[in-house]
C-alpha cells in the first residue's frame, strides 16, 4: 500500500468494483480498491457471464444495458482476455414476442421451429458478448493497475464507516455484502451453480429465457470448456456446489444437445447473487464525506457493468 491517501476508495472488486476502479483510473482519479478475496475468487469470476440484462430492474437498465455491450464488442474486437461476441438462441417454453432489447442487436432474428430444442415453442436468434470471467477479470486488473489504481486485499470492513478512513468518497460494490455493509436488508443472496465440461463441439450459445431468476437452461461454449446452467436458490449463501444440483443440470443441458452426457465434468463454479428489487446507482451525501453506491444487479452485473460504472464515475468526478 501506498501511504499516499485515494481520492476513492472503492469497496468490492467483482466486476462491477473493478470497473468502476478502472473508469475512475483512467479518468485521472487516484483509486484504491479494497476487497476481503482477489478478483478471481469473487462471486463474479463464477458468473457464466453472457451478456443478457433482463435479471434486473431499474429505469436505465437498457442504457445500461446498450452501453455495456457496445464496450463488450470493442474489448473483443481489440483481442482483450476472455471477451468474445458469439451467435446463439435464446427460447421460451411458452409463446412470448422477442423483448425490445434483442430486436435492434446484430444478428437478430426470430426463430423458426427448426431453430427450437424439444420443448421451447418461441425464441430469438442474436448475437451477444460472452465473457470468461476469471481471464476477463485477471486483464481488468491489470488495467487498473497499469492505469495508477491500487488494490489492497485480505481485510474485511465492519462497515462502509470504516471505509472513510481511506478516502473522503467512497464507492460501494461491495454486491451481497452490501446487505451487511450498508445495511441493506433489500439485498437478498441468490446462489447460481454451473458445471464445465470438456466441449463436445458446441459453438453457439443457447439460453432458456425465465422471467425470473430460477431454475434454466443455457450452454455457453468457452473455447475448449462449456458452460452448462444453472440454478438460482433464493436465500442461500453458501457458495459450495451442490452435487444433486450439477446432475440435474447436466440431465437438462443433455435434452438439448446430446453429446454432453458423455462430455468429461472437468469443474463445477457456485457464485452469489445479490438480489435487489431495483439496482442501485446514486449518491448519499454524509456532509463532507460522500458514498456512492453501484450495487444490487442481481443476475445481471456483466450485463450493465460498464454502464453502471460510467453513471458512478461520472458521479465521484462531478463531486471531485
Amino acid at each position: 500500500m501506498t501511504s499516499d491517501r485515494p481520492d476513492v476508495l472503492v469497496v468490492g472488486a467483482g466486476v462491477s468494483g473493478l470497473t468502476t476502479g478502472v473508469r475512475l483510473a483512467e479518468s485521472g482519479v487516484k483509486v484504491r480498491i479494497r476487497a476481503e478475496q482477489e478478483p478471481w475468487e469473487s462471486h463474479s469470476a463464477a458468473a457464466g457471464a453472457i451478456w443478457d440484462p433482463i435479471y434486473a430492474k431499474h429505469p436505465r437498465v437498457e442504457q445500461w444495458a446498450a452501453r455495456s455491450y457496445e464496450v463488450f464488442v470493442e474489448l473483443a474486437q481489440n483481442h482483450f482476455p476472455g471477451v468474445r461476441v458469439i451467435d446463439g438462441v435464446e427460447a421460451s417454453r411458452v409463446p412470448i414476442p422477442s423483448p425490445d432489447w434483442a430486436v435492434g442487436l446484430p444478428g437478430y432474428r426470430e426463430c423458426v421451429p427448426a431453430d427450437l430444442p424439444i420443448g421451447f415453442v418461441s425464441g430469438w436468434h442474436y448475437t451477444a458478448p460472452i465473457i470468461d470471467m476469471p481471464s476477463y477479470l485477471h486483464e481488468l486488473q491489470r488495467r487498473l493497475i497499469v492505469a495508477g489504481g491500487e488494490l489492497v486485499f485480505g481485510q474485511r470492513l465492519q462497515t462502509l464507516g470504516d471505509a472513510f478512513d481511506d478516502a473522503p468518497i467512497v464507492v460501494n460494490c461491495s454486491g451481497v455484502g452490501a446487505r451487511e455493509l450498508v445495511p441493506d436488508p433489500e439485498v437478498q443472496p441468490i446462489r447460481g451453480q454451473l458445471v464445465a465440461v470438456r466441449n463436445p463441439g458446441l459453438t453457439d450459445f443457447f439460453a432458456e429465457h425465465t422471467d425470473e431468476l430460477g431454475e434454466m437452461t443455457y450452454l455457453l461454449p468457452q473455447g475448449d470448456t462449456l458452460l452448462l446452467g444453472g440454478s438460482a436458490e433464493k436465500g442461500e449463501a453458501s457458495a459450495v456446489p451442490d452435487d444433486q444440483i450439477a446432475r440435474d443440470i447436466v440431465a437438462r443441458c443433455s435434452l438439448i444437445f446430446p453429446a454432453i452426457a458423455d462430455a468429461e465434468i472437468v469443474g463445477h463454479r457456485t457464485g452469489i447473487r445479490p438480489s435487489r428489487p431495483e439496482v442501485r446507482v446514486e449518491h448519499e451525501p454524509l456532509g463532507n464525506r460522500h458514498l456512492v453506491h453501484n450495487y444490487g444487479h442481481s443476475g445481471a452485473g456483466v450485463s450493465l457493468s460498464w454502464g453502471c460504472a460510467d453513471d458512478a464515475a461520472e458521479i465521484v468526478l462531478g463531486l471531485l
